[in-house]
């Protein structure tokens, strides 16, 4: 014979003060957890939605970044002439030969200088990334010290607004827009005249070559031929895994740290549970012989006992996720470990995220109340009788 599940709903409502304790304990433990995923995912999917599938990038070999690339113009040219390539509404191929190159720019918050990207960019450029909208001013003239600054690097930095100017490689460059380019690292980015770019800070060869696909199966065809050719010394990536591998190291670095954060804090939680439990136990020793002379058997009150740890479980889980869904709200800044430059992206969450934080969060429950309930089950029905 079971136990009614609205007995446990009882006795955690008549116990409401240490049941709200016990619950808000592990929400925080669910919280913290939840909001460390969502912060990795996040981030890996500003990066990864900054590329596009039909895109690709080629860079030197060995190269893990932009940043770290250089493509020579004559390598740039033999790019160029593949048959891959898609064409665009002009009649010229979609193509862009970018350069990337590091600035130090102050915070709006602090003053504080931190590396932002500056990206000279091509007249395909635009076209090559149409999730880029421009907000604010107009669009840059090639062959000027004219720029426009992604909508994260004008909320975070100073000397960004339109007709305004910064200065660098000995240069001073005018304002001219903002844009937007959505949940994207561009939007952390500054675009110049590529050409403009290489002169001012001494910079020869180009940091990559972007290119859109004319038929996305054949990207096989075209990677092989670039990385084959002793020529080049290049190699071709889709865009969108060349971001997701930007992402790897600072995802995987957040994940574990946030899985160690918890499990310390989880012991806690775990612990104040049995605790809890363990004094429902010792209050209802008279309960626990009643219903055992009712003929309830051990193992009906250790599920019983159970049920109840685990519905403190999920409620604590519920509220964790509760808070944390707010999170979603806030954008950040941090830095990219691979680029070693200033990066806005914001909490994420997902179905995943939900799903490992409840069952986190019943386990916590379960391993909480398993040795309380087991305690209550073995109770001899003459001994528990006799504190009536």
């Amino acid at each position: 014979m079971a136990i009614p599940f609205s007995y446990s709903i009882r006795n955690l409502r008549t116990r409401r003060l240490t049941t709200i304790l016990t619950s808000g304990g592990m929400a925080l433990v669910v919280f913290v957890f939840a909001a460390i995923l969502m912060l990795a995912e996040g981030l890996q999917k500003t990066l990864v939605e900054t590329g596009s599938y039909d895109n690709v990038v080629v860079i030197r070999k060995g190269s893990s970044a932009e940043v770290q690339s250089g493509v020579e113009r004559e390598k740039a040219s033999i790019v160029e002439t593949a048959p891959e390539i898609a064409i665009g509404a002009d009649g010229q191929i979609l193509l862009a030969k970018e350069i990337v190159v590091l600035i130090s720019l102050p915070k709006r918050e602090n003053s504080n200088p931190s590396n932002v990207v500056m990206r000279g960019i091509g007249p395909h450029s635009l076209a090559l990334r149409p999730q880029v909208k421009l907000i604010e001013g107009r669009l840059p003239r090639f062959g000027s010290l004219e720029i426009i600054v992604g909508k994260s690097i004008h909320k975070g930095f100073k000397g960004t607004g339109v007709n305004e100017t910064i200065c660098c490689g000995l240069r001073d460059w005018r304002v001219v827009g903002i844009f937007d380019a959505g949940a994207t690292g561009f939007s952390s980015e500054i675009w110049g005249d590529a050409d403009q770019l290489m002169q001012a800070f001494r910079r020869p060869v180009y940091s990559s070559v972007i290119f859109k696909l004319r038929n996305s199966r054949e990207f096989d065809t075209i990677r092989t031929r670039i990385e084959s050719d002793p020529r080049l010394s290049l190699e071709a990536r889709r865009e969108t895994k060349y971001y997701r591998d930007q992402s790897e190291m600072m995802a995987k670095f957040l994940r574990i740290f946030g899985w160690s954060l918890t499990i310390i804090f989880s012991l806690g939680a775990m612990i104040g549970a049995m605790i809890t439990m363990y004094a429902a136990v010792a209050s209802r020793t008279g309960e626990i012989g009643t219903l055992r002379a009712l003929g309830y058997r051990r193992r009906s009150i250790l599920l019983a006992f159970l049920m109840e740890s685990l519905i403190l479980g999920f409620i604590g889980g519920c509220a964790g996720l509760f808070f944390a869904a707010f999170m979603q709200f806030i954008t950040i800044s941090t830095m990219n470990f691979q680029t070693f430059s200033e990066l806005a992206f914001t909490f994420t969450l997902t179905f995943d995220i939900i799903y490992k934080a409840m069952l986190f969060a019943l386990m916590m429950g379960f391993v909480g109340g398993v040795l309380p309930a087991l305690r209550a089950s073995r109770m001899h029905i003459v001994d528990a009788l006799r504190t009536v």
